[in-house]
């Protein structure tokens, strides 16, 4: 969430990169990819905004990214479960940047439009037991942080262990990203639409 006046912390510049940064790029992403963002001159690409501001302290930058990678790249949960659990969190905390992100990313892995608005302003979208669940558990976490007995016992019916571990990490690691996101006053990559979030009283 941003106040239109300008990031608090604003990316940092590429001409300010020095090794740790080109490191820490290294440990985040593939070498494909970590090349792309280091490319100059016509080869040059944008670098996402939360790329380029998580830079401001490199050494905890590569490793977070290549963490956050297992959960987005090389996952055990269903992207529907997670982009559900990651939806919710960003309208909880009220995340504009993460919003924006993860409609688009939900859209991908088919989620309808209807259910994105339902994940926001908290609608019964006639889920399954499953996915209103995971919606609970979500819930239960940014307000309790412990998913309740009851909401356990559902998922567990449809998650293994290593599933259940790695929901539960989805929720806490975008729940933290959201802090961050917020306080930076991250704003949103040139091309990444925004995307409206309808309002929900419990924020």
């Amino acid at each position: 969430m941003t106040d239109g006046s300008g990031p608090r912390l604003a990316p940092l510049p590429r001409a300010e990169w020095g090794d740790d940064v080109r490191a820490a790029l290294r440990t985040g992403f593939s070498d494909d990819v970590a090349d792309r963002f280091m490319a100059t001159g016509a080869d040059a690409v944008a670098v996402p905004n939360v790329v380029g501001t998580l830079m401001h302290h490199p050494a905890l930058a590569g490793p977070f990214l290549a963490y956050n990678a297992v959960l987005l790249r090389r996952p055990v949960l269903d992207a529907r479960v997670r982009e559900l659990a990651v939806l919710r969190v960003a309208s909880r905390t009220g995340c504009d940047y993460e919003w924006a992100q993860h409609v688009r990313m939900a859209a991908a892995a088919g989620i309808t439009v209807d259910e994105i608005d339902a994940v926001a302003d908290g609608r019964d979208a006639a889920w399954s037991a499953f996915d209103a669940a995971v919606l609970a558990a979500t819930d239960e976490l940014v307000d309790g942080y412990r998913v309740g007995d009851a909401t356990w016992r559902v998922l567990a019916e449809h998650l293994d262990e290593r599933q259940l571990v790695e929901l539960v990490f989805v929720v806490g690691t975008y729940t933290g990203l959201a802090m961050a996101f917020n306080s930076f006053g991250l704003e949103l990559d040139a091309d990444l639409p925004a995307a409206a979030m309808p309002t929900r009283s419990d924020r």
